[in-house]
Protein backbone atom coordinates (compact mmCIF):
# COMPACT_ATOMS: atom_id res chain seq x y z
CA UNK A 1 0.00 0.00 0.00
CA UNK A 2 1.51 3.45 -1.18
CA UNK A 3 1.48 6.64 1.21
CA UNK A 4 -1.10 7.95 -1.38
CA UNK A 5 -3.60 4.99 -0.45
CA UNK A 6 -2.66 5.66 3.23
CA UNK A 7 -3.64 9.62 2.96
CA UNK A 8 -6.68 8.49 0.83
CA UNK A 9 -7.80 6.02 3.60
CA UNK A 10 -7.13 8.95 6.06
CA UNK A 11 -9.60 11.75 4.35
CA UNK A 12 -12.06 9.12 3.46
CA UNK A 13 -12.30 8.16 7.10
CA UNK A 14 -12.10 11.54 8.89
CA UNK A 15 -14.65 13.17 5.88
CA UNK A 16 -16.81 9.95 6.86
CA UNK A 17 -16.45 10.68 10.64
CA UNK A 18 -17.30 14.13 10.18
CA UNK A 19 -20.02 13.56 7.93
CA UNK A 20 -21.56 11.01 10.18
CA UNK A 21 -21.45 13.67 13.30
CA UNK A 22 -23.00 16.43 11.17
CA UNK A 23 -25.74 13.72 10.32
CA UNK A 24 -26.57 12.76 14.47
CA UNK A 25 -26.96 16.68 14.82
CA UNK A 26 -29.11 17.00 11.99
CA UNK A 27 -31.39 14.10 13.13
CA UNK A 28 -31.17 15.91 16.62
CA UNK A 29 -31.99 19.10 15.63
CA UNK A 30 -34.62 18.43 13.39
CA UNK A 31 -36.41 16.68 15.97
CA UNK A 32 -35.78 19.11 18.12
CA UNK A 33 -37.55 22.12 15.79
CA UNK A 34 -40.49 20.10 14.93
CA UNK A 35 -41.31 20.11 18.79
CA UNK A 36 -40.53 23.84 19.58
CA UNK A 37 -42.48 24.57 16.33
CA UNK A 38 -45.38 22.44 17.86
CA UNK A 39 -46.02 25.29 20.98
CA UNK A 40 -44.27 27.96 18.50
CA UNK A 41 -41.63 28.28 20.89
CA UNK A 42 -44.53 30.03 23.44
CA UNK A 43 -44.48 30.54 27.05
CA UNK A 44 -46.97 31.63 29.01
CA UNK A 45 -47.06 34.87 29.10
CA UNK A 46 -45.54 37.01 32.15
CA UNK A 47 -47.41 39.97 34.22
CA UNK A 48 -44.67 41.90 34.05
CA UNK A 49 -41.67 41.90 31.62
CA UNK A 50 -38.21 42.40 32.45
CA UNK A 51 -36.67 46.10 31.50
CA UNK A 52 -34.82 45.00 28.24
CA UNK A 53 -31.96 47.02 26.57
CA UNK A 54 -30.93 46.46 22.73
CA UNK A 55 -27.27 47.28 22.12
CA UNK A 56 -26.91 47.83 18.46
CA UNK A 57 -23.25 48.55 17.65
CA UNK A 58 -23.04 50.51 14.53
CA UNK A 59 -19.98 51.51 12.11
CA UNK A 60 -21.08 53.60 8.59
CA UNK A 61 -24.62 51.39 9.02
CA UNK A 62 -26.14 54.16 6.91
CA UNK A 63 -27.42 52.10 4.20
CA UNK A 64 -29.67 49.60 6.36
CA UNK A 65 -29.86 51.24 10.27
CA UNK A 66 -33.43 52.93 9.44
CA UNK A 67 -34.68 49.17 9.05
CA UNK A 68 -33.07 47.83 11.03
CA UNK A 69 -34.25 50.15 13.72
CA UNK A 70 -37.68 50.37 12.70
CA UNK A 71 -38.42 46.81 12.89
CA UNK A 72 -36.54 46.86 17.16
CA UNK A 73 -39.50 49.37 17.48
CA UNK A 74 -42.03 47.39 15.85
CA UNK A 75 -41.39 44.25 18.54
CA UNK A 76 -44.22 43.11 20.41
CA UNK A 77 -42.95 43.58 23.41
CA UNK A 78 -44.32 46.20 26.04
CA UNK A 79 -42.75 49.38 24.67
CA UNK A 80 -42.45 50.59 28.19
CA UNK A 81 -39.93 47.81 28.92
CA UNK A 82 -37.56 48.29 26.77
CA UNK A 83 -34.91 50.66 25.46
CA UNK A 84 -32.70 50.81 22.37
CA UNK A 85 -28.92 52.19 22.38
CA UNK A 86 -27.18 52.20 19.54
CA UNK A 87 -23.55 52.59 19.41
CA UNK A 88 -22.59 55.02 16.61
CA UNK A 89 -18.67 53.83 16.71
CA UNK A 90 -16.92 56.42 14.89
CA UNK A 91 -19.07 56.53 12.06
CA UNK A 92 -18.31 58.89 8.68
CA UNK A 93 -21.50 58.47 7.01
CA UNK A 94 -25.47 59.34 7.77
CA UNK A 95 -25.87 57.10 11.15
CA UNK A 96 -26.23 59.85 13.51
CA UNK A 97 -28.82 61.53 11.65
CA UNK A 98 -30.54 58.73 10.86
CA UNK A 99 -31.03 57.80 14.41
CA UNK A 100 -31.69 61.44 14.70
CA UNK A 101 -34.84 61.15 11.80
CA UNK A 102 -35.86 57.82 14.24
CA UNK A 103 -35.84 59.84 17.45
CA UNK A 104 -38.52 62.36 16.20
CA UNK A 105 -40.52 60.09 14.25
CA UNK A 106 -40.93 58.05 17.44
CA UNK A 107 -40.65 59.72 20.47
CA UNK A 108 -42.42 57.88 23.02
CA UNK A 109 -40.09 55.03 22.21
CA UNK A 110 -36.49 54.93 23.66
CA UNK A 111 -34.29 54.76 21.42
CA UNK A 112 -30.52 56.76 22.62
CA UNK A 113 -27.07 57.18 20.65
CA UNK A 114 -23.57 57.00 21.86
CA UNK A 115 -21.39 58.22 20.21
CA UNK A 116 -17.29 57.34 19.99
CA UNK A 117 -14.25 59.12 18.19
CA UNK A 118 -11.49 57.33 16.60
CA UNK A 119 -9.89 57.43 20.08
CA UNK A 120 -12.23 55.92 21.87
CA UNK A 121 -13.95 53.83 19.68
CA UNK A 122 -13.27 52.53 16.39
CA UNK A 123 -11.52 49.23 17.35
CA UNK A 124 -14.23 46.61 16.75
CA UNK A 125 -18.07 45.18 18.15
CA UNK A 126 -16.55 44.27 21.68
CA UNK A 127 -15.61 47.88 21.83
CA UNK A 128 -19.02 49.11 21.17
CA UNK A 129 -20.84 46.76 22.96
CA UNK A 130 -18.50 47.48 26.31
CA UNK A 131 -19.19 51.20 25.62
CA UNK A 132 -22.89 50.44 24.81
CA UNK A 133 -23.56 48.71 27.93
CA UNK A 134 -21.68 51.24 30.33
CA UNK A 135 -24.90 53.00 29.79
CA UNK A 136 -27.69 50.67 29.73
CA UNK A 137 -30.20 49.91 32.43
CA UNK A 138 -31.77 46.48 31.39
CA UNK A 139 -31.73 43.46 33.86
CA UNK A 140 -31.79 41.66 30.39
CA UNK A 141 -29.65 42.89 27.39
CA UNK A 142 -30.17 41.67 24.01
CA UNK A 143 -27.41 42.36 20.78
CA UNK A 144 -28.96 43.02 17.27
CA UNK A 145 -26.41 43.57 14.75
CA UNK A 146 -27.19 46.89 12.74
CA UNK A 147 -28.37 44.80 9.57
CA UNK A 148 -31.44 43.13 11.13
CA UNK A 149 -34.52 43.13 10.66
CA UNK A 150 -35.85 39.98 13.39
CA UNK A 151 -39.55 39.29 13.72
CA UNK A 152 -42.21 41.25 15.93
CA UNK A 153 -42.21 38.59 18.16
CA UNK A 154 -38.51 37.75 18.45
CA UNK A 155 -37.52 39.63 21.38
CA UNK A 156 -40.75 38.67 23.51
CA UNK A 157 -40.03 34.75 22.76
CA UNK A 158 -36.43 35.05 23.41
CA UNK A 159 -37.49 37.01 27.23
CA UNK A 160 -40.07 34.74 27.89
CA UNK A 161 -37.84 31.32 27.67
CA UNK A 162 -34.86 33.21 29.10
CA UNK A 163 -37.00 33.79 32.65
CA UNK A 164 -38.44 30.11 33.07
CA UNK A 165 -35.44 28.79 33.84
CA UNK A 166 -32.12 30.75 36.12
CA UNK A 167 -29.71 28.58 34.71
CA UNK A 168 -30.03 29.58 31.75
CA UNK A 169 -27.35 32.41 30.89
CA UNK A 170 -28.67 33.14 27.42
CA UNK A 171 -31.11 32.39 24.91
CA UNK A 172 -30.58 32.64 21.15
CA UNK A 173 -32.72 32.78 18.26
CA UNK A 174 -32.35 31.76 14.67
CA UNK A 175 -31.12 34.47 11.48
CA UNK A 176 -32.12 33.76 8.25
CA UNK A 177 -30.73 35.48 4.75
CA UNK A 178 -32.77 38.83 4.05
CA UNK A 179 -30.89 39.42 0.57
CA UNK A 180 -31.38 35.50 -0.37
CA UNK A 181 -32.39 36.32 -4.13
CA UNK A 182 -29.30 39.10 -4.73
CA UNK A 183 -26.52 37.23 -5.99
CA UNK A 184 -25.72 33.23 -6.34
CA UNK A 185 -23.67 33.77 -3.66
CA UNK A 186 -26.23 34.67 -1.10
CA UNK A 187 -28.13 31.62 -1.95
CA UNK A 188 -25.70 29.41 -0.63
CA UNK A 189 -24.91 31.89 1.70
CA UNK A 190 -28.81 30.85 2.57
CA UNK A 191 -28.10 27.30 2.91
CA UNK A 192 -25.62 27.22 4.51
CA UNK A 193 -27.23 29.36 7.32
CA UNK A 194 -30.00 26.88 7.50
CA UNK A 195 -27.28 23.81 7.77
CA UNK A 196 -24.85 25.16 9.95
CA UNK A 197 -26.06 28.41 12.31
CA UNK A 198 -29.67 26.50 12.72
CA UNK A 199 -30.09 22.86 12.27
CA UNK A 200 -26.58 22.02 14.02
CA UNK A 201 -27.08 24.40 16.70
CA UNK A 202 -30.44 22.93 17.54
CA UNK A 203 -29.01 19.52 17.57
CA UNK A 204 -26.36 20.15 19.51
CA UNK A 205 -28.75 21.86 21.73
CA UNK A 206 -31.08 18.81 21.54
CA UNK A 207 -28.19 16.62 22.70
CA UNK A 208 -25.76 18.05 24.88
CA UNK A 209 -27.81 21.39 26.03
CA UNK A 210 -24.81 22.93 24.33
CA UNK A 211 -24.52 25.81 21.87
CA UNK A 212 -22.90 28.87 20.99
CA UNK A 213 -24.08 32.57 20.89
CA UNK A 214 -24.26 34.16 17.64
CA UNK A 215 -23.49 37.67 17.06
CA UNK A 216 -26.85 38.75 16.94
CA UNK A 217 -30.24 37.68 18.03
CA UNK A 218 -30.02 36.88 21.34
CA UNK A 219 -30.59 38.34 25.23
CA UNK A 220 -27.99 37.27 28.06
CA UNK A 221 -28.81 38.16 31.80
CA UNK A 222 -26.91 41.55 33.04
CA UNK A 223 -25.54 39.33 35.78
CA UNK A 224 -23.55 37.24 33.53
CA UNK A 225 -22.53 40.12 31.46
CA UNK A 226 -21.59 41.37 35.03
CA UNK A 227 -19.84 38.21 35.95
CA UNK A 228 -17.91 37.72 32.66
CA UNK A 229 -16.64 41.54 32.48
CA UNK A 230 -18.51 42.46 29.18
CA UNK A 231 -17.02 41.54 25.90
CA UNK A 232 -13.53 40.47 25.00
CA UNK A 233 -11.91 43.49 22.68
CA UNK A 234 -9.38 41.01 21.51
CA UNK A 235 -11.83 38.79 20.34
CA UNK A 236 -12.76 38.49 16.65
CA UNK A 237 -15.48 36.37 17.49
CA UNK A 238 -17.25 37.86 20.66
CA UNK A 239 -20.03 36.01 20.29
CA UNK A 240 -18.07 32.54 20.57
CA UNK A 241 -16.17 33.59 22.99
CA UNK A 242 -18.73 34.62 25.64
CA UNK A 243 -20.13 31.47 25.10
CA UNK A 244 -17.01 29.49 26.24
CA UNK A 245 -17.00 31.25 29.40
CA UNK A 246 -20.75 31.31 30.25
CA UNK A 247 -20.52 27.54 30.04
CA UNK A 248 -17.19 27.29 32.44
CA UNK A 249 -19.30 28.76 34.69
CA UNK A 250 -21.81 26.50 34.91
CA UNK A 251 -24.75 28.03 33.10
CA UNK A 252 -26.42 26.58 29.85
CA UNK A 253 -27.45 28.45 26.66
CA UNK A 254 -30.48 27.86 25.09
CA UNK A 255 -31.70 27.45 21.16
CA UNK A 256 -35.00 29.27 20.42
CA UNK A 257 -35.70 28.69 16.42
CA UNK A 258 -39.02 30.38 16.49
CA UNK A 259 -37.13 33.80 17.12
CA UNK A 260 -35.82 34.75 13.72
CA UNK A 261 -34.11 37.62 12.44
CA UNK A 262 -33.38 38.75 9.00
CA UNK A 263 -29.78 39.67 7.94
CA UNK A 264 -28.21 40.63 5.08
CA UNK A 265 -25.15 38.63 3.96
CA UNK A 266 -22.03 39.67 1.67
CA UNK A 267 -22.98 39.45 -1.87
CA UNK A 268 -19.62 39.48 -3.71
CA UNK A 269 -16.98 36.94 -2.74
CA UNK A 270 -14.34 39.60 -2.01
CA UNK A 271 -16.66 41.05 0.79
CA UNK A 272 -17.36 37.26 2.12
CA UNK A 273 -14.18 36.31 2.27
CA UNK A 274 -12.90 38.61 4.58
CA UNK A 275 -15.68 37.84 7.13
CA UNK A 276 -15.22 34.17 6.83
CA UNK A 277 -11.84 34.98 7.64
CA UNK A 278 -12.75 36.97 10.44
CA UNK A 279 -15.03 34.22 11.39
CA UNK A 280 -12.62 31.50 11.48
CA UNK A 281 -9.81 33.70 13.20
CA UNK A 282 -11.90 34.16 16.16
CA UNK A 283 -12.81 30.75 16.20
CA UNK A 284 -9.60 29.52 16.72
CA UNK A 285 -8.86 32.41 19.09
CA UNK A 286 -11.27 31.05 21.12
CA UNK A 287 -9.70 26.79 20.33
CA UNK A 288 -6.26 28.09 21.20
CA UNK A 289 -7.52 29.89 24.35
CA UNK A 290 -9.90 27.08 25.73
CA UNK A 291 -7.65 24.24 24.46
CA UNK A 292 -6.63 24.20 28.18
CA UNK A 293 -10.13 22.82 29.84
CA UNK A 294 -10.37 20.11 27.05
CA UNK A 295 -9.51 17.43 29.62
CA UNK A 296 -11.02 19.51 32.57
CA UNK A 297 -14.33 18.03 34.38
CA UNK A 298 -14.75 21.35 35.96
CA UNK A 299 -15.35 22.98 32.66
CA UNK A 300 -18.54 20.97 31.67
CA UNK A 301 -19.75 20.88 28.65
CA UNK A 302 -18.12 23.14 26.67
CA UNK A 303 -15.07 20.70 26.21
CA UNK A 304 -17.28 18.76 23.82
CA UNK A 305 -17.39 22.45 21.60
CA UNK A 306 -13.56 22.63 22.29
CA UNK A 307 -12.98 18.93 20.62
CA UNK A 308 -15.54 20.02 17.83
CA UNK A 309 -13.46 22.55 16.91
CA UNK A 310 -10.29 20.94 17.18
CA UNK A 311 -11.87 18.38 14.79
CA UNK A 312 -13.38 20.77 12.41
CA UNK A 313 -10.03 22.81 12.13
CA UNK A 314 -7.68 20.16 12.36
CA UNK A 315 -8.92 16.85 10.93
CA UNK A 316 -11.37 18.34 8.79
CA UNK A 317 -9.72 20.77 7.17
CA UNK A 318 -6.22 18.29 6.74
CA UNK A 319 -8.46 15.64 5.05
CA UNK A 320 -9.96 17.85 2.61
CA UNK A 321 -6.58 19.21 1.89
CA UNK A 322 -5.53 15.30 1.20
CA UNK A 323 -8.13 14.79 -0.99
CA UNK A 324 -7.77 17.97 -2.96
CA UNK A 325 -4.17 17.27 -3.34
CA UNK A 326 -4.65 13.45 -4.46
CA UNK A 327 -7.82 14.07 -6.38
CA UNK A 328 -5.40 16.75 -8.37
CA UNK A 329 -2.24 14.85 -8.51
CA UNK A 330 -4.54 12.00 -10.14
CA UNK A 331 -5.61 14.15 -12.87
CA UNK A 332 -2.07 15.01 -13.59
CA UNK A 333 -0.98 11.69 -13.52
CA UNK A 334 1.82 12.25 -10.91
CA UNK A 335 -0.22 10.52 -7.65
CA UNK A 336 -1.96 6.85 -8.48
CA UNK A 337 -3.84 5.41 -5.63
CA UNK A 338 -4.37 1.79 -5.86
CA UNK A 339 -7.81 1.64 -3.94
CA UNK A 340 -9.16 4.35 -6.21
CA UNK A 341 -12.74 2.29 -7.30
CA UNK A 342 -12.81 1.89 -3.88
CA UNK A 343 -12.30 5.72 -3.02
CA UNK A 344 -14.80 6.68 -5.73
CA UNK A 345 -17.36 4.18 -4.10
CA UNK A 346 -17.10 6.30 -1.04
CA UNK A 347 -16.63 9.62 -2.24
CA UNK A 348 -19.88 8.91 -4.16
CA UNK A 349 -22.12 7.77 -1.10
CA UNK A 350 -20.37 10.75 1.36
CA UNK A 351 -21.43 13.14 -1.71
CA UNK A 352 -25.25 11.70 -1.35
CA UNK A 353 -25.50 11.82 2.05
CA UNK A 354 -24.46 15.84 2.12
CA UNK A 355 -27.20 16.15 -0.35
CA UNK A 356 -29.45 14.79 1.44
CA UNK A 357 -28.83 15.72 4.82
CA UNK A 358 -28.89 19.52 3.74
CA UNK A 359 -32.16 18.84 2.01
CA UNK A 360 -33.31 17.65 5.02
CA UNK A 361 -32.32 21.23 6.46
CA UNK A 362 -34.15 22.92 4.01
CA UNK A 363 -38.08 21.10 3.98
CA UNK A 364 -38.49 22.70 7.52
CA UNK A 365 -38.19 25.62 6.12
CA UNK A 366 -41.30 27.51 3.92
CA UNK A 367 -40.01 27.94 0.08
CA UNK A 368 -36.64 26.07 0.21
CA UNK A 369 -37.29 22.54 -0.08
CA UNK A 370 -37.39 23.06 -4.11
CA UNK A 371 -35.49 21.32 -7.40
CA UNK A 372 -33.53 24.90 -7.80
CA UNK A 373 -32.82 24.40 -4.00
CA UNK A 374 -31.68 20.62 -4.57
CA UNK A 375 -29.30 21.79 -7.75
CA UNK A 376 -27.98 24.39 -5.76
CA UNK A 377 -26.89 21.98 -3.13
CA UNK A 378 -24.94 20.28 -5.66
CA UNK A 379 -23.35 23.33 -7.01
CA UNK A 380 -22.22 24.52 -3.55
CA UNK A 381 -20.45 21.41 -2.64
CA UNK A 382 -17.85 21.41 -5.49
CA UNK A 383 -17.68 25.13 -5.76
CA UNK A 384 -18.86 26.85 -1.97
CA UNK A 385 -17.74 24.80 -0.22
CA UNK A 386 -13.98 24.65 -1.16
CA UNK A 387 -13.93 27.73 -0.52
CA UNK A 388 -13.96 27.02 2.81
CA UNK A 389 -10.30 25.50 2.82
CA UNK A 390 -9.24 28.45 1.51
CA UNK A 391 -10.37 30.55 4.28
CA UNK A 392 -9.04 28.56 6.97
CA UNK A 393 -5.81 28.19 5.56
CA UNK A 394 -6.08 32.19 5.32
CA UNK A 395 -7.12 32.41 8.42
CA UNK A 396 -4.23 30.09 10.00
CA UNK A 397 -1.72 31.82 8.21
CA UNK A 398 -2.99 35.40 9.34
CA UNK A 399 -3.33 34.38 13.46
CA UNK A 400 0.16 32.58 13.23
CA UNK A 401 1.57 36.13 11.75
CA UNK A 402 0.03 37.75 14.35
CA UNK A 403 1.20 35.68 17.36
CA UNK A 404 4.96 35.65 15.88
CA UNK A 405 4.85 39.86 15.17
CA UNK A 406 2.60 41.22 17.93
CA UNK A 407 0.25 42.53 15.61
CA UNK A 408 -2.86 44.36 17.27
CA UNK A 409 -5.70 42.29 15.86
CA UNK A 410 -8.18 44.51 13.87
CA UNK A 411 -11.65 44.42 12.97
CA UNK A 412 -12.80 44.49 9.67
CA UNK A 413 -16.06 45.59 9.19
CA UNK A 414 -18.74 43.93 6.84
CA UNK A 415 -19.96 45.59 3.38
CA UNK A 416 -23.16 46.81 3.48
CA UNK A 417 -25.60 46.80 0.38
CA UNK A 418 -28.40 49.19 -0.57
CA UNK A 419 -31.19 46.94 -0.94
CA UNK A 420 -34.45 47.12 -3.42
CA UNK A 421 -37.58 44.54 -3.83
CA UNK A 422 -35.51 42.36 -6.30
CA UNK A 423 -33.18 41.40 -3.96
CA UNK A 424 -35.36 40.85 -0.76
CA UNK A 425 -36.42 37.84 0.64
CA UNK A 426 -40.55 37.90 -0.28
CA UNK A 427 -41.21 36.48 2.91
CA UNK A 428 -40.14 40.03 4.68
CA UNK A 429 -40.52 42.67 1.95
CA UNK A 430 -43.04 43.63 4.37
CA UNK A 431 -40.70 44.94 7.18
CA UNK A 432 -40.48 48.51 7.65
CA UNK A 433 -38.35 50.36 5.26
CA UNK A 434 -37.57 54.32 5.22
CA UNK A 435 -40.48 56.50 3.47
Amino acid sequence: MSAADVISIYAIAAIWAMMALNVVLSVGGYRYILKTNASGGEIRSRRRYPFVSILVPAHNEALVLWRTLTALIGFDYPADRYEIIVANDNSSDQTVEIIGELQKKYPEHRLFCVSTDSVVGGTGKSNALNIAYSISKGSVIAIYDADNTPERKALRLLVENLMTDPKAAAVIGKFRTRNRNATLLTRFVNIETLMHQCMNQAGRYAFFRLCTIPGTNYVIRRSIVEKVGGWDVKALSEDTEISFRIYRMGYYIKMLPQAVTWEQEPQFLKQWFKQRVRWARGNLYVMVKNFKYTFDPKAGPMRLDIVYYVLTYGIMLSSLVASDIIFLGGILGVIHVKLAGFSSLLWMMAILVFIANVMLTLSLEKNEFTLQSFGLVVLMLFTYAKLWVLVVVKAIWDSAGDAIFHREVKWDKTVRYAENAADENPDISSIGGRT
